[in-house]
């Protein structure tokens, strides 16, 4: 909002610096500014106050930076946003590092015009009053996405022990309700939002030289973080787990794939894969985080070669050491917390940023394989294209997709035609989406992206998968196959 309030459609940034700058656009003025003295700085949220302070700019504000995973180019650092967000996959935090750029912050005070301002308005409102009233949008305010442990650990599809099981012993202490219960500290939102999603634990640490003395931290919490460090690491003891995220958090890393990268480090360990000489002293057991916040540690700043794999990646680790076989990676990309049959791992493979939430397939294996085993690859690889092509759309409209339930295409042709841009049709839109998913592919291929050459790892077929569900190689190529035919035909 804030890169459009400021008057761009979008930004790029070309090259890299010499020396740490960060970069404040205000408007129509851009400053290249010094970031000697952030750069090194260990907290990335101690990164964001000194420019909250230091940078003014009417309107809305945006402040985009890096940590020291970032810095030190680890190819899942992310970009840490306000109100607790992130860019969080896929190592945009590397390459701001590879660019010294530790952060972009954005004010922009310009009005955006509509065709129609009363019925903008009168849509707008509608829209709010739908989303507050929404059963589905309460569920992320009340208890956020963290929801998602219980019914997913009854079923049997939350990873657990780097998926050596599907169910966690400790997943009552770990749920959202607990979370709710015993640590929500409060919730906020995202800019203009009115639902609240983001919940804050209050994490209370001693200082170690003062009795009586605290200190209190804000910790984001929701199912992604708390499946990747709780239950993929064996972790039930909620203040340990908070301590992990918090460090996480403060080294600027992607929450998932730290804890898959932590999770295969501690078996590759058990099996004997990884000499004692290398582990700088620690030894990974599940469930014990003290051990795993020091490693986290390890992994920015690396003791020794060890720790320089695992900061390349489950996938470059497990090619030094071995263990492929459960190294839990799409596309260079570490699983998200879903186990719950084929589709979820068809759609991480086939997705166009190997993500969970660029087609849910974890949402087709529980709506519609669960009903029909024995629908075909072929169909599965269908249902994510459709759903991955619309997504597209909602996702250039900057549509949060906890909402997309609210905006059909119906609503969204509304929104455009008062806005001043019709569209016409739905299939207009629908074929928008056809367009932007293909071209994306084809810059992914052109980038040597080959489906055919990802990496199976047998873990993801050996693990049994709710509702009896078969999760086998050759299903998961086929559909594989005609999603990326059913892209490119377009």
């Amino acid at each position: 909002m804030s890169i459009r309030l400021a008057g761009y459609g979008a930004m790029v940034i070309r090259g890299a610096s010499e020396t740490p700058v960060y970069l404040a656009v205000h408007g129509g003025k851009v400053h290249f500014r010094d970031a000697s003295a952030l750069w090194g700085v260990r907290n990335c949220y101690t990164v964001g106050r000194i420019l909250r302070d230091r940078e003014g700019g009417a309107g809305a504000r945006t402040i985009m930076r890096i940590g020291r995973a970032g810095e030190e180019r680890v190819p899942y650092a992310c970009v840490t946003m306000e109100t607790y967000r992130h860019f969080g996959r896929l190592g945009l935090g590397a390459v701001f590092g590879s660019k010294k750029l530790k952060a972009l912050v954005v004010s922009g005070s310009q009005t955006i015009p509509v065709a129609d301002r009363k019925q903008y308005r009168q849509l707008c409102t509608l829209k709010q009053q739908t989303t507050v009233e929404s059963e589905v949008m309460k569920k992320y305010h009340e208890l956020g996405t963290s929801e998602n442990i219980l019914p997913l650990n009854e079923m049997g599809g939350l990873p657990t022990r780097n998926l050596q099981q599907g169910r966690f012993e400790g997943a009552e202490k770990i749920s959202g309700e607990a979370f709710a219960q015993h640590y929500l500290g409060r919730r906020v939102a995202c800019s203009h939002c009115p639902v609240g999603c983001i919940h804050l634990a209050a994490l209370r640490q001693p200082y170690e030289d003062e009795p009586y003395f605290y200190k209190t931290s804000m910790v984001s919490y929701d199912y992604e973080p708390i499946y990747s460090l709780g239950s993929m690491l064996g972790i039930s003891e909620v203040p340990g787990l908070l301590r992990l995220m918090d460090e996480v958090e403060v080294y600027g890393l992607d929450s998932m794939s730290t804890g898959v990268v932590l999770a295969w480090a501690t078996e590759a360990i058990e099996k004997g894969l990884i000499p004692e000489a290398e582990t700088a002293g620690l030894r990974l057991n599940w469930g014990d985080w003290g051990q795993y916040v020091r490693a986290v540690r390890n992994i920015v700043e690396p003791p020794s070669d060890f720790y320089r794999a695992l900061a390349g990646g489950v996938e470059q680790a497990a090619a030094v050491y071995g263990g492929a076989d459960f190294a839990l990676a799409w596309g260079g990309n570490e699983m998200p917390g879903y186990h719950t049959g084929p589709a979820a791992h068809i759609g991480c493979l086939v997705g166009a940023r190997h993500s969970h939430l660029d087609n849910a397939g974890y949402s087709v294996d529980q709506k519609t394989l669960s009903k029909k085993k024995d629908t075909t690859p072929e169909e599965v690889a269908e249902i994510l294209v459709k759903e991955e092509q619309w997504r597209q759309v909602l996702s250039s409209l900057v549509v949060c997709f906890f909402a997309r339930g609210i905006y059909k295409p119906e609503t969204v042709l509304k929104v455009l035609e008062v806005s001043g841009m019709p569209l016409g049709t739905e299939e207009e839109l629908r074929r928008l989406g056809r367009k932007i998913l293909a071209e994306k592919y084809r810059f992914k291929m052109r980038e040597n992206f080959d489906v055919s050459k990802v990496k199976v790892p047998h873990r993801f077929t050996e693990t049994p998968a709710p509702f009896e569900l078969a999760v086998t190689e050759d299903y998961i190529r086929r559909a594989a196959d005609h999603f990326v035919q059913q892209v490119l035909a377009e």
